[in-house]
Protein backbone atom coordinates (compact mmCIF):
# COMPACT_ATOMS: atom_id res chain seq x y z
CA UNK A 1 0.00 0.00 0.00
CA UNK A 2 2.84 2.43 0.58
CA UNK A 3 4.08 2.01 -2.76
CA UNK A 4 0.87 2.73 -4.27
CA UNK A 5 0.34 5.82 -1.82
CA UNK A 6 4.11 7.48 -2.73
CA UNK A 7 3.91 6.67 -6.77
CA UNK A 8 3.64 8.94 -8.95
CA UNK A 9 -0.28 9.69 -10.21
CA UNK A 10 0.26 7.44 -13.67
CA UNK A 11 2.18 5.01 -11.52
CA UNK A 12 -0.85 5.22 -9.05
CA UNK A 13 -3.42 4.98 -11.62
CA UNK A 14 -2.24 2.32 -13.84
CA UNK A 15 -2.06 -0.18 -10.27
CA UNK A 16 -5.02 0.59 -9.26
CA UNK A 17 -6.87 -0.12 -12.39
CA UNK A 18 -4.83 -3.27 -12.68
CA UNK A 19 -6.13 -4.44 -9.36
CA UNK A 20 -9.70 -3.35 -10.19
CA UNK A 21 -9.44 -5.91 -13.38
CA UNK A 22 -8.51 -8.40 -11.78
CA UNK A 23 -11.74 -8.28 -9.51
CA UNK A 24 -13.73 -7.78 -12.28
CA UNK A 25 -12.19 -11.39 -13.65
CA UNK A 26 -14.66 -14.21 -13.38
CA UNK A 27 -13.50 -16.63 -10.58
CA UNK A 28 -11.44 -19.07 -12.65
CA UNK A 29 -9.59 -15.98 -14.90
CA UNK A 30 -8.71 -14.27 -11.84
CA UNK A 31 -7.61 -17.42 -10.08
CA UNK A 32 -5.67 -17.96 -13.77
CA UNK A 33 -4.36 -14.51 -13.41
CA UNK A 34 -2.95 -14.55 -9.89
CA UNK A 35 -1.35 -18.25 -10.49
CA UNK A 36 -3.34 -19.45 -7.15
CA UNK A 37 -4.78 -23.38 -7.58
CA UNK A 38 -8.35 -23.54 -7.45
CA UNK A 39 -9.67 -26.05 -4.82
CA UNK A 40 -11.18 -29.18 -5.97
CA UNK A 41 -14.44 -30.43 -4.63
CA UNK A 42 -13.73 -33.65 -2.60
CA UNK A 43 -14.62 -36.92 -4.87
CA UNK A 44 -16.90 -39.07 -3.11
CA UNK A 45 -17.40 -43.02 -4.14
CA UNK A 46 -19.32 -44.20 -5.93
CA UNK A 47 -19.83 -41.45 -8.48
CA UNK A 48 -23.20 -40.50 -9.21
CA UNK A 49 -24.29 -41.59 -12.55
CA UNK A 50 -28.59 -41.83 -13.05
CA UNK A 51 -28.71 -44.79 -15.63
CA UNK A 52 -29.61 -48.09 -16.06
CA UNK A 53 -27.08 -49.81 -14.25
CA UNK A 54 -25.41 -46.86 -12.42
CA UNK A 55 -25.97 -45.73 -9.10
CA UNK A 56 -27.85 -42.89 -7.83
CA UNK A 57 -26.84 -40.53 -4.79
CA UNK A 58 -29.84 -38.93 -2.79
CA UNK A 59 -29.45 -36.57 -0.28
CA UNK A 60 -31.78 -38.15 3.04
CA UNK A 61 -30.68 -34.43 5.00
CA UNK A 62 -29.97 -34.65 8.79
CA UNK A 63 -31.07 -36.81 11.73
CA UNK A 64 -30.08 -37.81 14.51
CA UNK A 65 -29.90 -41.50 13.69
CA UNK A 66 -29.10 -43.32 10.16
CA UNK A 67 -32.64 -43.71 7.87
CA UNK A 68 -33.76 -46.56 7.02
CA UNK A 69 -34.23 -46.54 2.53
CA UNK A 70 -35.54 -49.13 0.50
CA UNK A 71 -36.13 -49.58 -3.55
CA UNK A 72 -39.91 -48.63 -4.69
CA UNK A 73 -41.43 -51.36 -6.49
CA UNK A 74 -41.77 -55.19 -6.32
CA UNK A 75 -38.49 -55.46 -5.42
CA UNK A 76 -38.13 -53.56 -1.88
CA UNK A 77 -34.59 -53.76 -1.74
CA UNK A 78 -33.07 -52.03 1.36
CA UNK A 79 -30.83 -49.39 0.52
CA UNK A 80 -27.24 -48.39 1.46
CA UNK A 81 -26.85 -45.15 3.44
CA UNK A 82 -23.66 -43.22 4.48
CA UNK A 83 -23.23 -40.20 6.46
CA UNK A 84 -23.82 -38.94 9.88
CA UNK A 85 -26.15 -36.85 11.71
CA UNK A 86 -25.30 -33.82 9.39
CA UNK A 87 -26.06 -35.36 6.18
CA UNK A 88 -27.31 -38.84 4.97
CA UNK A 89 -26.92 -40.11 1.57
CA UNK A 90 -28.49 -43.13 0.35
CA UNK A 91 -26.82 -44.88 -2.36
CA UNK A 92 -29.36 -46.66 -4.98
CA UNK A 93 -28.34 -49.12 -7.51
CA UNK A 94 -29.72 -48.83 -10.28
CA UNK A 95 -30.77 -52.19 -12.21
CA UNK A 96 -29.82 -52.59 -15.99
CA UNK A 97 -33.01 -53.36 -16.86
CA UNK A 98 -34.63 -50.01 -15.38
CA UNK A 99 -36.76 -47.80 -17.79
CA UNK A 100 -35.80 -44.30 -17.96
CA UNK A 101 -37.91 -41.82 -16.23
CA UNK A 102 -39.03 -41.02 -12.85
CA UNK A 103 -38.45 -43.74 -10.07
CA UNK A 104 -38.13 -43.14 -5.92
CA UNK A 105 -37.33 -44.91 -3.22
CA UNK A 106 -38.86 -44.80 0.38
CA UNK A 107 -37.44 -43.53 3.82
CA UNK A 108 -38.43 -43.27 7.17
CA UNK A 109 -36.28 -41.27 9.59
CA UNK A 110 -37.42 -43.67 12.40
CA UNK A 111 -38.62 -47.39 12.43
CA UNK A 112 -41.71 -45.79 14.13
CA UNK A 113 -41.78 -43.14 11.34
CA UNK A 114 -44.12 -42.57 8.66
CA UNK A 115 -42.28 -43.45 5.33
CA UNK A 116 -42.11 -40.93 2.86
CA UNK A 117 -40.93 -40.84 -0.85
CA UNK A 118 -37.98 -39.40 -2.52
CA UNK A 119 -38.22 -39.43 -5.94
CA UNK A 120 -35.04 -39.17 -8.96
CA UNK A 121 -35.00 -39.18 -12.28
CA UNK A 122 -33.32 -41.87 -14.54
CA UNK A 123 -31.73 -40.79 -17.59
CA UNK A 124 -31.72 -43.14 -21.00
CA UNK A 125 -28.32 -44.76 -21.63
CA UNK A 126 -27.08 -46.64 -25.27
CA UNK A 127 -24.89 -49.31 -24.14
CA UNK A 128 -22.70 -51.21 -27.26
CA UNK A 129 -23.07 -54.54 -28.98
CA UNK A 130 -20.76 -57.16 -29.07
CA UNK A 131 -20.65 -60.54 -31.36
CA UNK A 132 -19.05 -63.42 -29.75
CA UNK A 133 -18.49 -67.16 -30.74
CA UNK A 134 -18.17 -69.79 -28.45
CA UNK A 135 -18.54 -73.51 -27.67
CA UNK A 136 -22.18 -74.24 -28.92
CA UNK A 137 -23.04 -76.03 -25.69
CA UNK A 138 -22.55 -73.44 -23.68
CA UNK A 139 -25.60 -71.41 -25.89
CA UNK A 140 -28.15 -74.38 -26.26
CA UNK A 141 -27.82 -75.96 -23.46
CA UNK A 142 -28.52 -79.82 -22.86
CA UNK A 143 -31.09 -80.93 -20.80
CA UNK A 144 -28.35 -81.94 -18.10
CA UNK A 145 -26.47 -78.45 -18.13
CA UNK A 146 -30.16 -76.57 -17.81
CA UNK A 147 -30.83 -78.77 -14.77
CA UNK A 148 -27.50 -77.67 -13.80
CA UNK A 149 -27.75 -73.62 -14.63
CA UNK A 150 -30.90 -73.76 -13.03
CA UNK A 151 -29.85 -75.11 -9.20
CA UNK A 152 -26.63 -73.22 -9.38
CA UNK A 153 -29.19 -69.89 -10.33
CA UNK A 154 -31.37 -70.65 -7.45
CA UNK A 155 -28.25 -71.13 -5.10
CA UNK A 156 -27.16 -67.92 -6.05
CA UNK A 157 -30.52 -66.30 -5.49
CA UNK A 158 -29.86 -66.93 -1.88
CA UNK A 159 -26.00 -65.66 -2.25
CA UNK A 160 -26.92 -62.68 -3.47
CA UNK A 161 -29.74 -61.92 -0.80
CA UNK A 162 -26.63 -61.37 2.01
CA UNK A 163 -27.25 -58.19 4.10
CA UNK A 164 -24.76 -57.41 6.82
CA UNK A 165 -24.21 -54.01 8.59
CA UNK A 166 -21.88 -51.70 6.87
CA UNK A 167 -18.13 -51.03 9.13
CA UNK A 168 -18.82 -47.63 10.71
CA UNK A 169 -15.66 -46.62 8.92
CA UNK A 170 -16.62 -47.61 5.30
CA UNK A 171 -14.67 -45.89 2.70
CA UNK A 172 -16.24 -47.20 -0.40
CA UNK A 173 -13.68 -46.11 -3.80
CA UNK A 174 -12.31 -49.71 -4.34
CA UNK A 175 -8.84 -50.66 -6.22
CA UNK A 176 -8.91 -52.55 -9.60
CA UNK A 177 -8.46 -56.51 -8.31
CA UNK A 178 -6.02 -56.96 -11.71
CA UNK A 179 -3.86 -54.91 -13.53
CA UNK A 180 -4.49 -55.43 -17.22
CA UNK A 181 -7.12 -53.64 -20.30
CA UNK A 182 -10.37 -53.38 -20.04
CA UNK A 183 -11.64 -55.73 -22.90
CA UNK A 184 -15.12 -55.44 -22.13
CA UNK A 185 -17.46 -52.66 -20.97
CA UNK A 186 -20.22 -53.38 -18.09
CA UNK A 187 -23.50 -52.99 -20.19
CA UNK A 188 -22.19 -54.38 -23.22
CA UNK A 189 -25.34 -55.84 -25.30
CA UNK A 190 -23.55 -59.61 -26.02
CA UNK A 191 -24.85 -61.83 -28.80
CA UNK A 192 -23.19 -65.37 -28.62
CA UNK A 193 -23.26 -67.67 -31.83
CA UNK A 194 -25.69 -64.92 -33.28
CA UNK A 195 -28.57 -65.19 -30.10
CA UNK A 196 -28.56 -62.55 -28.20
CA UNK A 197 -28.35 -62.30 -24.44
CA UNK A 198 -28.30 -60.04 -21.09
CA UNK A 199 -26.56 -57.17 -20.99
CA UNK A 200 -23.09 -57.72 -19.65
CA UNK A 201 -23.32 -56.92 -15.74
CA UNK A 202 -19.63 -56.68 -14.91
CA UNK A 203 -16.12 -55.41 -16.18
CA UNK A 204 -13.42 -57.66 -18.05
CA UNK A 205 -9.88 -57.48 -17.37
CA UNK A 206 -7.68 -59.13 -19.76
CA UNK A 207 -4.98 -60.62 -17.85
CA UNK A 208 -2.78 -64.11 -18.51
CA UNK A 209 -3.58 -66.88 -16.52
CA UNK A 210 -2.31 -67.62 -12.88
CA UNK A 211 -2.36 -63.55 -12.24
CA UNK A 212 -3.20 -62.56 -8.48
CA UNK A 213 -6.81 -61.50 -8.21
CA UNK A 214 -6.89 -59.08 -4.82
CA UNK A 215 -10.03 -57.53 -2.65
CA UNK A 216 -10.24 -54.05 -4.02
CA UNK A 217 -12.28 -53.67 -0.07
CA UNK A 218 -12.24 -55.04 3.50
CA UNK A 219 -14.97 -57.83 2.67
CA UNK A 220 -15.82 -61.48 4.09
CA UNK A 221 -16.02 -64.26 1.44
CA UNK A 222 -19.97 -65.71 1.13
CA UNK A 223 -19.59 -67.87 -1.53
CA UNK A 224 -16.64 -69.70 -3.55
CA UNK A 225 -17.72 -72.59 -6.65
CA UNK A 226 -17.23 -73.70 -9.80
CA UNK A 227 -20.27 -72.61 -12.04
CA UNK A 228 -21.50 -73.59 -15.76
CA UNK A 229 -21.21 -70.00 -17.23
CA UNK A 230 -19.11 -68.10 -14.79
CA UNK A 231 -16.41 -70.79 -14.16
CA UNK A 232 -14.34 -70.33 -10.61
CA UNK A 233 -16.45 -67.94 -9.10
CA UNK A 234 -15.95 -66.12 -5.67
CA UNK A 235 -18.07 -63.48 -3.77
CA UNK A 236 -17.34 -60.96 -1.26
CA UNK A 237 -19.60 -59.19 0.77
CA UNK A 238 -19.07 -55.76 1.80
CA UNK A 239 -21.79 -54.70 4.20
CA UNK A 240 -25.02 -52.54 3.21
CA UNK A 241 -25.71 -54.47 0.72
CA UNK A 242 -22.53 -54.31 -1.46
CA UNK A 243 -21.29 -57.71 -3.01
CA UNK A 244 -18.36 -58.16 -5.50
CA UNK A 245 -18.46 -60.97 -7.59
CA UNK A 246 -15.02 -62.25 -9.44
CA UNK A 247 -15.28 -64.70 -12.17
CA UNK A 248 -13.43 -67.39 -14.95
CA UNK A 249 -10.80 -67.76 -11.99
CA UNK A 250 -8.26 -70.49 -12.58
CA UNK A 251 -7.75 -71.14 -9.02
CA UNK A 252 -9.39 -70.02 -5.32
CA UNK A 253 -7.65 -69.23 -2.42
CA UNK A 254 -9.92 -68.47 -0.04
CA UNK A 255 -13.40 -70.08 2.10
CA UNK A 256 -16.33 -69.14 2.62
CA UNK A 257 -16.43 -67.37 6.08
CA UNK A 258 -12.73 -65.89 5.23
CA UNK A 259 -12.22 -62.19 6.14
CA UNK A 260 -9.95 -60.21 3.77
CA UNK A 261 -8.36 -56.71 3.46
CA UNK A 262 -8.09 -54.35 0.78
CA UNK A 263 -5.10 -55.58 -1.43
CA UNK A 264 -4.97 -59.22 0.03
CA UNK A 265 -5.51 -61.82 -2.86
CA UNK A 266 -8.50 -64.22 -3.09
CA UNK A 267 -7.60 -66.20 -6.33
CA UNK A 268 -5.81 -66.21 -9.76
CA UNK A 269 -7.09 -65.53 -13.50
CA UNK A 270 -8.34 -67.81 -15.65
CA UNK A 271 -10.45 -69.60 -18.63
CA UNK A 272 -13.32 -71.69 -16.91
CA UNK A 273 -16.74 -71.35 -17.67
CA UNK A 274 -17.97 -69.67 -21.17
CA UNK A 275 -15.16 -67.96 -22.00
CA UNK A 276 -12.79 -67.00 -25.23
CA UNK A 277 -9.83 -66.62 -23.64
CA UNK A 278 -8.02 -65.58 -19.87
CA UNK A 279 -9.54 -62.96 -18.33
CA UNK A 280 -11.36 -61.68 -15.02
CA UNK A 281 -15.08 -60.62 -15.12
CA UNK A 282 -15.61 -58.52 -12.06
CA UNK A 283 -19.49 -57.54 -10.70
CA UNK A 284 -20.17 -55.52 -8.28
CA UNK A 285 -23.90 -55.48 -6.89
CA UNK A 286 -26.08 -52.69 -4.76
CA UNK A 287 -28.93 -53.45 -3.80
CA UNK A 288 -29.13 -56.18 -5.57
CA UNK A 289 -28.75 -54.59 -8.53
CA UNK A 290 -25.79 -55.30 -11.23
CA UNK A 291 -23.90 -51.33 -11.52
CA UNK A 292 -20.94 -50.37 -13.18
CA UNK A 293 -17.86 -50.82 -11.36
CA UNK A 294 -16.09 -47.94 -13.34
CA UNK A 295 -17.66 -45.85 -10.59
CA UNK A 296 -15.84 -47.02 -7.85
CA UNK A 297 -12.52 -46.72 -9.36
CA UNK A 298 -10.44 -43.88 -9.98
CA UNK A 299 -10.33 -43.59 -13.78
Amino acid sequence: MSRILHAPLSGRRTLLLGTAALLALPASAATRKSGAAKPQPPEVWPRASQVPGGVARLSLGPAAARPLATTGGDGNQPVLVLGDAIEWTALVGIPLAAEPGEASISVQARPDAAPRQLDYSIAPKQYREQRLNVAPRTVDLSPEDQARYERERDHLATVTATRTELRPDAALQMRVPVPGRRSSSFGLRRVFNGQSRNPHSGMDIAAGTGTPVLAPLPGKVIDTGDYFFNGGTVWLDHGGGLLTMYCHLSRVDVKVGDVLQTGEKLAAVGATGRVTGPHLHWSVMLNRAMVDPALFISA
